[in-house]
């Protein structure tokens, strides 16, 4: 672990550390004439940003020659301060770069680099301060310039920057292997189900040649609403109720759980053992995800929370596949009013239509091949939302 004594840090302003300028833009940005995709310059932008989480190894875009008489461009890697969309989010470039006027640059800095970092993804949170409730926050080159720090000397700071750096490509390194897992489901998905027009798919498991056949999900796994357990009578202690906010984005079910003392004769109330469940209104409806209940224990269903029953005709893994899938959301996209509160029923979600195979073994294959996908997702998802979980427990322990 790292060594740390607080009584060594002390208390400086952000603006004595560096030479704090803003970046600038051509106008109208619009104009063609500022760019050149032969240029060796790239042009920052917050997509960029966010895609790159802040360390930025590759610009898509290029600026022009005329276009870096008009900007401020580093041909070294500096720390930068996001100060609009992304407010107060930091940033490194590692790739010769034009800097517009969304952000801050430090010049000439007297600290580490990466500690600094570090220290401004801690903070980020605090520059809400500067803003009026429900307004945007409104960064500028004073009030950076100005912002008290907690300061170790360079010697820690390397130290301290170091192991976050190490921290954070680990981060990194399981992000780029989920989203490498995510997009080989994406063309397994397309390739192994009939797309649009199509009655087969492009690739089958050896020694299945039927031809698959469409069906409404009625038919095969109708979907079950929920019940409406009184927000009133909810309890500190009981049985644990799914609700359309515990219907996650990353197809889990968490958060916090709303509890209900027991029920006589509550079998039709029961969500079983990796049950696939839909977001039926709200924020996330459409969203489905798998009940992992190893245990058993009893679990209930709130209304807006569908469950796709399960059936002998039809493989549930296999379901739960489809309706995780774009093929769902293709079709669920078609009965969303846009504008309106998001909300679904039964009925129309009855109603989508798929090709499955008509032999139960294509669909056991199908649904374990899948599976082992899903389950290779969630191990590194898990592995990244540990780390970062870490890595925030550390941010706060360490800073000051």
């Amino acid at each position: 672990m790292i060594g740390i004594n607080f009584d060594d840090w002390e208390q400086r302003k952000l603006g004595e550390l560096a030479e704090i300028v803003r970046g600038a833009s051509p106008r109208p940005i619009q104009n063609p004439k500022w760019f050149d995709s032969n240029s060796d310059i790239g042009w920052l932008r917050i997509s960029d940003v966010t895609k790159q989480n802040g360390r930025i190894y590759n610009l898509e875009q290029k600026i022009s020659k005329a276009g870096e008489e008009k900007t401020r461009v580093l041909t070294e890697s500096h720390l930068l301060l996001s100060i609009a969309a992304t407010v107060g989010k930091p940033v490194i470039n590692y790739v010769k770069s034009g800097v517009h006027d969304g952000f801050l640059i430090f010049i000439n800095p007297s600290f580490n680099k990466e500690f600094m970092f570090q220290w401004l993804e801690m903070f980020r949170p605090k520059w809400q301060k500067y803003g009026q409730p429900g307004s945007q926050v409104n960064l500028n080159s004073e009030l950076v310039k100005n912002q008290d720090i907690l300061l170790p000397i360079i010697k820690e700071q390397t130290k301290i920057g170091i192991f976050f750096k190490q921290l954070d490509d680990t981060i990194a390194l399981h992000q780029r292997k989920l989203e490498k897992l995510k997009q080989l489901k994406k063309g397994y998905l397309q390739l192994m189900f009939p797309q649009k027009d199509e009655k087969t798919p492009k690739l089958r498991f050896a020694n299945f040649s039927l031809a698959w056949k469409k069906r409404k999900l009625g038919g095969i796994a109708p979907l079950r609403g929920g019940f409406a357990f009184q927000s009133k009578k909810f309890v500190k202690k009981g049985i644990p109720i799914i609700r359309i906010s515990n219907i996650l984005s990353n197809e889990t079910v968490g958060g916090d759980y709303a509890f209900y003392q027991e029920q006589e004769n509550d079998g039709n109330f029961l969500l079983p053992d990796k049950a696939a469940i839909l977001a039926m209104s709200g924020a996330t409806t459409g969203k489905v995800s798998i009940l992992v209940n190893p245990y058993n224990q009893k679990i209930y269903q709130n209304q807006r929370v569908g469950y796709f029953r399960k059936t002998e005709i039809i493989d549930y893994t296999f379901i739960s596949t489809i309706v995780k899938s774009q093929l769902f959301t293709n079709q669920l996209k078609s009965v969303l009013v846009a504008g309106a509160q998001p909300n679904i029923s039964s009925k129309e979600i009855d109603s989508f239509e798929f090709f499955i195979p008509l032999q139960k073994e294509e669909q056991i294959k199908l649904g374990a091949f899948f599976k082992k996908i899903d389950n290779a997702i969630n191990l590194h998802q898990k592995k990244v939302s540990t780390l970062q979980d870490i890595k925030k427990s550390y941010l706060q322990k360490i800073f000051v």
